[in-house]
């Protein structure tokens, strides 16, 4: 399992998230736009109504833009400070424009303070919020005295029907923020991991290639040194220095063959992590423990692959991994549910170049789909 697929399926189920509470923002979109006009329907006077039209429309288009900037947080800072300040003319405007539509018979900017009041948590603090939300029912009762309504039902509606409004797109946003501080978690967290292998890897290179070379050095100077006064010692200088070179080569490539090794069992608990993590079920078998380090390595290669298709060819709910030994034979099963109608085969490039790994080694590869059921068995020779 790569970080990079891990990556790929956090994305992916962060853009679902995403598009559903946009989805449920916009449900209070529409209730912004419909309800005033409700009250321009009941206008009788058409410049009137044609103004109040154009109000609402242009608030519901400002409102529309910034609760989509509240759910992208990809979107440079000023285009939402914009936004913002877009929705704050317009709110005033709409007091002129708005406000005397339908006068008397229908609350129609009070449906629009209760869209102020219902946004204001989302963008900005909770003392800024308060004034907004004060700001907001004290224009709700100048424009029902203005208009001849009843002040009582245009506080019911800006004030009930906003604080409702409010709790709603609270929640959701903060939910999608939890979402989204959880991801860059995540990432920060395989960011760490790598710098933490890298430092590691270096640590051990230092270790074992530091005091060869420091010794390599001086015996290097005293050699050359040496040529002119005793140049059968010169000799032996440089022979050791040979000698000691040959020998931080060969530590060098048992440093470099122990940070490749792999440990199928690290492997398979690494996978079974990341698919639970990302919701699915997963249930493991764990590999016999006389499984030679060749065959291991084989089938960690496939497990990384499998657990890569899991979560991008499919929307699995369950995943079942066995390893058993047979005979002289390896086996790995990996079966898993919802599978796609486009799921990977053989010939696809990851697991042809599988295929061709174990084809290499005397293993075999192969692929099957049953409704959707989607199983891979791996097999490679374990030596007597």
């Amino acid at each position: 399992m790569t970080q990079e697929a891990a990556g790929t399926w956090a994305d992916r189920r962060l853009r679902r998230a995403r598009a559903a509470t946009l989805f449920s923002l916009a449900t209070g979109i529409w209730a912004s736009l419909l309800l005033p006009l409700v009250g321009i329907a009941r206008e009788p006077d058409p410049a009137r109504a044609a103004l109040g039209a154009v109000g609402v429309v242009a608030f519901t288009a400002s409102q529309a833009a910034v609760l989509y900037a509240a759910v992208t947080p990809w979107l440079a800072q000023r285009w939402r400070r914009r936004a913002q300040w877009c929705l704050g003319v317009v709110a005033l405007l709409t007091v002129p424009l708005v406000g005397p539509v339908a006068a008397g018979a229908w609350p129609t900017w009070a449906w629009l303070g209760a869209s102020l009041i219902g946004m204001a948590p989302l963008l900005l603090r909770l003392p800024a919020a308060l004034v907004i939300s004060v700001v907001t029912l004290v224009a709700t009762v100048g424009v029902a005295l203005w208009t001849g309504g009843q002040v009582w039902r245009f506080l019911a509606v800006t004030g009930g029907v906003g604080a409702g409004v409010a709790l709603v797109n609270g929640l959701q946003v903060w939910f999608w923020d939890l979402l989204v501080e959880a991801r860059a978690g995540q990432a920060a967290q395989a960011r760490l991991a790598t710098a933490e292998e890298r430092l590691r890897f270096a640590r051990d290179v230092h270790d074992v290639l530091g005091h060869s070379l420091t010794v390599i050095a001086l015996k290097s100077e005293l050699a050359a040194r040496l040529v002119e006064v005793d140049a059968e010692r010169a000799g032996r200088e440089a022979t050791e220095v040979q000698g000691l070179a040959i020998s931080a080569l060969a530590e060098v490539r048992e440093a470099v063959h122990g940070y490749r090794a792999v440990d199928l069992g690290d492997q398979l608990a690494a996978v079974a992590g990341v698919l639970r993590s990302c919701g699915v079920r997963c249930t493991l078998v764990p590999p016999p423990a006389d499984l030679p380090p060749t065959a291991a390595s084989d089938l960690a290669a496939v497990l990384r692959e499998a657990g890569t298709n899991v979560l991008r060819h499919s929307r699995a709910g369950w995943c079942r991994i066995e390893i058993v030994r047979e005979g002289d034979l390896a086996r790995m099963t990996v079966t898993n549910d919802g599978a796609e109608e486009r799921v990977p085969d053989a010939r696809s490039s990851g697991l042809r170049g599988l295929a061709d790994r174990l084809g290499a080694a005397g293993g075999r590869l192969h692929v099957r789909r049953d409704e959707d059921v989607f199983t891979l068995e791996a097999t490679v020779p374990v030596p007597a």
